[in-house]
């Protein structure tokens, strides 16, 4: 199957192109390299350098037909997000907006979207959040995305293109931009292999939902093989403390390690965990790669210089 993804050379994108080729998928990369990197594009995968919101993706879509769409590419920065809205608009609501047309246009069958469960649902009332949780997101990136998954459904009903909406819990693993996409896992793990001290925002209570990068690549894969469409949550539905997640990260890098905190970061979620138990009820799919296992790939790949 040809398959087009946006944002391939990121974190998650090259992970999920790696994947798709292993399986033997003739995949296209449209990444305008902003933050994503050349070198971790497939050599097998074709790649087009280019913004999502560039006029000039409707040729993309012209030449190659793809019966599927991954749209990964996002302006991620939930930060970014706040101190400038009207970017996070343009890249995450008008790009999408344009690679949703072309895909219409150019008979793109179907469409995985990467969404997001904690900054969706904003502030919980249930933990672990269910995709019925109210969604009333705390910052612009979360009502990009919340707005990217009703043009979905817009789409959806005007066209009849099948879409799925993932909507991740915090990702973390190898490939993780330390000073791109603000990953708490990848600043800690840089910073303690290069002997310099991480600080931890606030108390350090607040508690997010870890999934490993391997297992978002394997719900991609769990939708795409099926004739399904719906919204469904992507994390383990267990939540890990910043305290917690700093003392593992040292146990396995630095023992002994100090650690110092920080002022707190205004508007910061306090918690946020998901439910993914609906896709793994109608799917079969679930996490696999345990948080201490996980932290442990992505120390070691840094510890290789990244």
């Amino acid at each position: 199957m040809k398959i087009v993804v946006t944002g391939g050379a990121g974190f998650i994108g090259s992970h999920l192109v790696d994947r798709l080729v292993q399986e033997g998928h003739e995949v296209v990369v449209v990444d305008n390299l902003s933050t994503g990197k050349r070198k971790q594009v497939n050599r097998a995968a074709e790649l087009y350098k280019m913004d999502i919101q560039n006029p000039r993706l409707e040729r993309v879509f012209r030449k190659e037909r793809p019966a599927m769409l991954m749209h990964l590419a996002a302006q991620m920065d939930v930060r970014r997000s706040v101190a400038d809205p009207v970017f996070d608009a343009q890249v995450n609501i008008l790009g999408t907006l344009n690679v949703l047309e072309q895909a219409v246009r150019h008979g793109t069958r179907k469409v995985v979207f990467a969404s997001s469960g904690g900054a969706i649902y904003g502030e919980q009332e249930v933990f672990p959040a269910s995709e019925s949780h109210p969604t009333r997101p705390a910052s612009p990136y979360g009502i990009s995305k919340l707005s990217g998954e009703h043009y979905l459904g817009y789409y959806q009903r005007v066209s009849g293109i099948q879409y799925v909406s993932l909507r991740f819990a915090n990702v973390y693993g190898p490939r993780q931009d330390p000073s791109g996409e603000a990953g708490v896992v990848a600043i800690f793990s840089q910073k303690l292999l290069n002997g310099e001290q991480p600080v931890i925002n606030g108390n350090g209570r607040q508690t997010r939902d870890f999934v490993y990068v391997d297992d978002v690549v394997e719900a991609h894969l769990a939708v795409m093989g099926r004739e399904v469409q719906d919204i469904y949550n992507v994390g383990t539905g267990q939540e890990t403390s910043i305290n917690e997640l700093f003392r593992v990260m040292a146990d396995l890098t630095t023992p002994g390690a100090k650690e110092l905190h920080g002022p707190a970061k205004k508007g910061e979620q306090l918690r946020s965990v998901i439910d993914s138990s609906k896709l793994r009820r109608e799917l079969g799919w679930e996490p696999r790669v345990s948080l201490r296992e996980g932290l442990g790939r992505t120390v070691e790949f840094f510890r290789g210089g990244g």
